[in-house]
């Protein structure tokens, strides 16, 4: 069973089953929460090398991401696959994995 497959059956067997915009708020609210966590931890960025971010806050994250690609239809491995292509041919194109935009 894949970690898709898991969040899937997970929401399932808990009937936590969400529509799509309330998946997208939960993974935009749990990515705030690393971002606080970043910003608390380095005191505003004033000290990067201090940052602290803890293994479950980005399991919630990745948590919702999974939630939101299974509100979505979406198969999250392959999404990723495809985005790594894509990268790659960034960086074979212009040396650099960013779009430029």
């Amino acid at each position: 069973m894949d970690q898709q497959d898991q969040v899937a059956a997970f929401l399932a067997d808990h009937e936590m089953e969400a529509p799509l915009p309330y998946r997208l708020l939960d993974l935009a609210s749990e990515v705030g929460e690393l971002a606080k966590e970043a910003t608390t931890s380095t005191d505003y960025g004033t000290d990067p090398g201090a940052i602290e971010i803890a293994d479950d806050e980005i399991g919630d994250a990745l948590f919702a991401l999974l939630s939101v690609a299974e509100a979505a239809d979406v198969d999250a491995d392959d999404a990723l696959q495809q985005s790594l292509a894509k990268y790659e041919r960034r960086i074979e194109e212009t040396g650099e994995a960013g779009s430029g935009a």
